[in-house]
């Protein structure tokens, strides 16, 4: 998880995904859609033509981020594919 950066106030998660083109991130953003049904999680992204921001918010009310998480964080990362280019 070394390309996610922990922030706090609010607790979260934050990366920054990189795609040679528009048909590969939209190809990842269709993966991480179906991630987050099965897991009920949904983070916060914005994204644009080869770039995605994505942000994973703390479970409501809590300070600091739990296991559920840092999980989805690795799950996301997996399904990344090689031509991605970390950020």
């Amino acid at each position: 998880m070394s390309a996610w950066k922990e922030r706090s106030r609010p607790a979260r998660l934050e990366r920054r995904y990189e795609f040679p083109d528009y048909e590969t991130l939209r190809e990842f953003l269709d993966r991480v859609a179906e991630l987050s049904e099965q897991e009920g999680l949904h983070p916060d992204m914005g994204f644009g033509r080869t770039y995605l921001n994505v942000t994973i918010h703390a479970d409501d009310g809590a300070t600091e981020l739990g296991d559920r998480q840092r999980r989805f964080a690795e799950q996301m990362d997996a399904l990344l594919p090689a031509s991605a280019r970390p950020m």
